[in-house]
């Protein structure tokens, strides 16, 4: 199964850190964040990684190589500009040639074991759901019988995306070429009931803002 890390955004919320340094390679516990990334995949049986490219993205490059330390082949989707995460896999897709492929935003930490889902015939992404964070009370979806709903209030409790999901090809089919976001393609799906998810309570950090990225240093450190 292939894998793919988002790693093109320009980390305005990071800033002055990332005037100079992409927000992949700001570093926990001793280690850039997209590093963890690439010792998770690999301890779960991921071989073939591509990485969006695009702010500083030469650098990212140059520090991960094609991936052999990780045991990992790496290839790199660059981007003129950010293409946005579902511009930004769309345009990735000749080169995850694997359906379903998963997907892991470059700016979370998270212990996630990120073994594969069974995903059901006509399941078209699998998200992976957290309890909500303080900077994000409200969350993003719920989580209903194994299936992923949005939209009106109901027994089940709103949870937040964290930014790991797996997905087939065939979510993107209809999509256009450029930017776009990736949550409206997920909600028409959601609608024709073909998004399943879980919840997962163990660790898990969205690294936003340089408090957060310090919090996790302390953490790992």
């Amino acid at each position: 199964m292939h894998a793919m890390i988002l790693a093109a955004g320009r980390g305005e919320r990071m800033r002055p850190l990332t005037d100079h340094t992409p927000k992949p390679l700001l570093c926990a516990g001793g280690r850039p964040l997209i590093v963890h990334h690439l010792e998770r995949l690999a301890t779960a049986g991921y071989r073939q990684v591509v990485i969006n490219l695009a702010w500083r993205g030469e650098q990212i490059r140059d520090h991960l190589g094609e991936g052999r330390p990780w045991g990992l082949n790496i290839r790199y989707s660059p981007e003129p500009e950010a293409l946005e995460t579902g511009g930004g896999i769309r345009q990735a897709l000749p080169l995850l040639e694997s359906d379903p492929f998963l997907v892991i935003n470059g700016d979370v930490w998270c212990d996630h074991p990120l073994a594969p889902p069974t995903l059901a015939h006509d399941t078209l992404a699998h998200l992976v759901l957290v309890d909500n964070p303080p900077h994000h009370p409200g969350g993003d979806f719920r989580l209903q019988e194994g299936r992923v709903h949005h939209g009106v209030a109901d027994a089940a409790p709103c949870l937040t995306f964290s930014g790991i999901g797996w997905y087939r090809p065939a979510l993107f089919a209809d999509a256009p070429i450029g930017a776009f976001p990736l949550a409206p393609l997920l909600r028409q799906a959601m609608d024709r009931g073909q998004v399943s998810g879980e919840h997962h309570r163990g660790q898990w950090l969205d690294i936003g803002t340089p408090e957060r990225l310090a919090a996790l240093d302390r953490q790992l450190t």
